[in-house]
């Protein structure tokens, strides 16, 4: 069977790191995408002893002490840690699109994300750029994918992602939540193998909108299309609009395989609250599996031999165990 193909990120932040650190606790399954340079040059900061080889020596019975690196070239191989650098924005792209093509192709399985700096990417030529999502979406080609974040036992989905909070109201739509539920629904059924899941949807507004005298939308708009999509699909037990206040109590989120939030920071501290350092961040609607840390860059514990391996770990185990299940 193949191998999952690793990015770290940022060359700048704890992305390096981890992959480093991971290969010494013998958790770095898979083979890393980035500059070898920037791979020996972090491990010499960091003390570590860590082998690197090329990419097709890999042997899945020798990864303990081994970062295997398929090479992609930095414009800046020298970037020291803690700082994010705009030269290395392509590499970081350049890195994403070669493991991609590396999938497609058959020689990967499966792609895990290092964090990157969404503001530096912008700053180094790509404005349009907003996060892995996105990126990973506009590649594909897809119309749309979908945001989830996932602890051991809280998944949450995101109607909506990288956008101001005063642009959120009026992005949900009948036809956003209806795409959005279906991709969840679909994903959870194929990829996760819950033939009748159970998804509860928030509203928008505070306690959903109190029958309309807290807001209009949950009326208006979601209530409406939870009925189309219940008449649509009789086997998924849909529940909503939930007060996302109470929704994540443990009597209420452990009767749900997974939570849709209407906006970004409704749902996703929730998850990074309940399990920081283990939750992983996966894109469904794609056709490949992507999995990814939950955390940012951290630049401030780049080099320092401080950052937790505990999210790396997790996103390459879920890519494994994902990847497995619907071979």
């Amino acid at each position: 069977m193949t191998t999952l193909a690793i990015t770290p990120g940022d060359p700048g932040g704890i992305g390096p790191d981890l992959c480093i650190q991971a290969a010494i606790e013998g958790d770095l399954d898979g083979i890393v995408i980035a500059d070898p340079e920037i791979i020996k040059r972090r491990a010499d900061i960091l003390g570590l002893p860590v082998s690197i080889m090329h990419a097709d020596d890999f042997d899945p019975d020798r990864t303990r002490g081994v970062v295997y690196v398929d090479p992609v070239a930095s414009s800046n191989p020298t970037n020291p840690p803690g700082i994010s650098d705009p030269v290395n924005a392509a590499y970081c792209l350049q890195s994403i699109e070669y493991a991609l093509r590396g999938i497609q192709s058959g020689r990967f399985r499966a792609l895990v994300t290092g964090p990157v700096n969404k503001a530096t990417i912008r700053d180094g030529g790509f404005g349009s750029f907003t996060g892995h999502t996105e990126f990973l979406r506009d590649f594909f080609g897809m119309p749309e994918v979908v945001m989830m974040l996932a602890s051991a036992d809280c998944r949450v989905a995101l109607v909506t992602t990288h956008l101001p909070l005063s642009d959120i109201p009026k992005a949900i739509t009948p036809e956003r939540i209806e795409t959005i539920t279906t991709i969840v629904i679909e994903a959870l059924q194929q990829v996760f193998q819950i033939p009748h899941p159970r998804i509860h949807v928030l509203g928008l507004n505070p306690h959903a909108g109190e029958g309309g005298h807290l807001g209009c939308e949950e009326e208006e708009i979601i209530l409406p299309t939870l009925e189309v999509l219940r008449k649509r699909h009789p086997d998924i037990h849909l529940e909503g609009p939930l007060p996302a206040d109470t929704a994540f109590i443990p009597a209420i989120r452990s009767q749900a395989d997974c939570n849709i939030a209407m906006y970004h920071d409704q749902g996703i501290p929730v998850v990074k609250y309940h399990g920081f350092g283990d939750s992983i961040n996966i894109t469904l609607g794609l056709p490949v599996v992507r999995t990814s840390v939950d955390h940012g860059t951290a630049l401030n514990l780049a080099g320092k031999g401080l950052a937790s391996t505990g999210g790396l770990v997790a996103a390459i185990r879920e890519a494994n165990r994902l990847t497995t299940q619907i071979a």
